[in-house]
């Protein structure tokens, strides 16, 4: 899986988990971590404020990356639907 679907897929678990408790903390397995793709992808969510990180793996999205995914989500359903 490349970084842009691993962003995404993390963006869509992170957004599940805020609607439920925005404070809490999701906690990437270490092994899962250790993949480049992986790291990428939450270095650059990170360094774009759309996550916040606790330590290594444990992050939460952030009220701004959780606004960025409703508007790229609204986009990709306004898309599909025309």
């Amino acid at each position: 899986m490349d970084q842009q679907s691993v962003q995404w897929h993390l963006l869509m678990l992170l957004a599940d988990q805020f609607e439920e408790d925005w404070g809490r903390f999701v906690v990437i397995p270490q092994p899962l971590l250790q993949a480049s793709p992986v790291r990428s992808a939450v270095e650059e969510l990170r360094n774009e404020q759309y996550v916040e990180e606790r330590v290594g793996g444990v992050i939460r999205l952030t009220s701004h990356g959780y606004l960025m995914c409703q508007k790229e989500l609204l986009g990709f359903i306004h898309c599909e639907s025309e």
